[in-house]
């Protein structure tokens, strides 16, 4: 697959929800990946499904930009550990 973009990619970033008084929006690590104008929907649906499956993301919105580019919000739940040994 030619078309797919990878994490690395320049046009794949993350952001921090702004909304601060809400506890839940914390608990989510959000990644807005922009799928070029000529990827094909079943390329983007591909990387897509990959980067659930993989890596846990799940589609919290979609937009289609003027210009025919498509920007997708994915999130994740983020996992906190804590020390269960007596440091």
């Amino acid at each position: 697959m030619g078309g797919v973009m990878h994490s690395n990619d320049q046009r794949t970033h993350r952001v921090t929800p702004t909304r601060q008084g809400n506890s839940r929006a914390r608990s989510y690590e959000w990644r807005v990946v922009e799928i070029p104008r000529g990827m094909s929907r079943g390329d983007a649906r591909a990387m897509l499904t990959e980067r659930a499956e993989r890596e846990q993301w799940e589609l919290a919105r979609s937009q289609i930009l003027l210009g025919g580019t498509r920007r997708v919000w994915l999130k994740r739940r983020v996992i906190r550990m804590q020390r269960t040994d007596a440091a």
